[in-house]
């Protein structure tokens, strides 16, 4: 009688430990004098440099990058979802103020390809170089009745820091302060069970399709990669000039900017004032979606949303590309849109 191993049971340890030697040297080039253990403790160890800091208070986040991994897997290409993941999550603890210091991943598979895995690490820690942020960690989970031959899943954590008399609540906006817009890249990692529904089911197009309208095939118009707009932000931050911070991801505008803005205001949103990427009219029209719907699901090519004081707006659109998108009024329901002639 045949013996039953783990292996032919799905799991292969030797193929996870080899994967884990692959990626190992990847991991370390983010690691920096904070990070006191090696990959493959079973948990990270990361000092904290109070002499850095007067009054640290620590944040953390945790996301994954949706269904947007199907699109990697079928373009085959799974270094950009990587650095989506760890924009994303550095953008989520930004909004409060916190420069990011350490990161966590978790990949759960079915069959775990090597060269598959070890390209999702290359993006995560390229990513993590770019925001400073040390890969301290992670779970590569082989799982193949959870996950069926090469699906798989992407999740992490981030954790970063910020001084208490810093810290964005958005607490302090007022009437008359102005809500400025920060570009995003396409989607981002958000709306993209809606995208390939028009993209697949009802244009029939497939990942190497070429979209006129973009000048791109599917793969390149819908893999851009996340946007991090840490370095972007950072000095405003720390010169007290940000109010308050969202981060528009699933939800859209209404559904993100409304978590900021306190109770007897409303953020009015003028969406004439920026042209929205012919990425998102694309799909408008394709799909055939109210233009609400677009805003509930999509960014519509603003991907971060700063609320500052009216003395602030000149100088941050003079250092950026942020657009003024509105303005805070007196009001009950917490975001407007003003669609116009659209």
């Amino acid at each position: 009688m045949k013996k039953i191993t783990y292996k032919n049971s799905g799991v292969n340890i030797i193929a996870g430990e080899k994967t884990v030697q692959k990626i190992k040297p990847l991991i370390k080039k983010t690691f920096d004098k904070n990070v006191l253990t090696d990959i493959g403790s079973f948990g990270a160890l990361y000092h904290l440099d109070l002499k850095k800091w007067q009054n640290p208070v620590l944040v953390s986040s945790i996301d994954g990058v949706g269904t947007k991994i199907l699109l990697a897997k079928l373009a085959n290409k799974f270094d950009t979802i990587g650095q989506d993941l760890v924009n994303h999550c550095v953008n989520d603890i930004l909004t409060q103020g916190a420069t990011p210091l350490f990161f966590l991943d978790y990949i759960g598979v079915g069959i775990l390809k090597s060269e598959n895995i070890t390209e999702i690490v290359k993006g995560l820690a390229k990513a993590c170089q770019e925001n400073n942020v040390a890969l301290i960690g992670g779970e590569m989970a082989e799982m193949p009745d959870v996950y069926h031959n090469d699906d798989f899943d992407l999740a992490g954590t981030i954790v970063g820091c910020v001084e208490k008399d810093k810290i964005i609540t958005g607490k302090n906006i007022k009437h008359g302060d102005i809500l400025l817009g920060f570009p995003s890249t396409g989607l981002h990692t958000n709306g993209y069970s809606l995208a390939r529904k028009i993209l697949f089911e009802k244009l029939n197009l497939n990942i190497d399709s070429q979209i006129s309208e973009l000048n791109k095939t599917v793969s390149e118009a819908f893999l851009t990669i996340h946007k991090s707009y840490l370095t972007t932000l950072t000095v405003f931050i720390k010169e007290k000039q940000i109010k308050g911070l969202a981060h528009i991801t699933g939800g859209g505008i209404p559904g993100n900017l409304k978590r900021i803005i306190p109770d007897g205001l409303s953020a009015v949103i003028d969406t004439n004032l920026w042209k929205i990427p012919t990425i998102f009219t694309f799909l408008q029209k394709a799909g055939n979606i109210d233009i609400k719907e677009m805003f509930n699901v999509f960014n519509m090519g603003i991907g971060m949303i700063a609320v500052v004081d009216r003395d602030n707006e000149k100088q941050i659109i003079s250092k950026t590309d942020a657009v003024k998108i509105g303005i805070i009024e007196k009001g009950e329901q917490k975001v407007i849109c003003s669609f116009g002639a659209s």
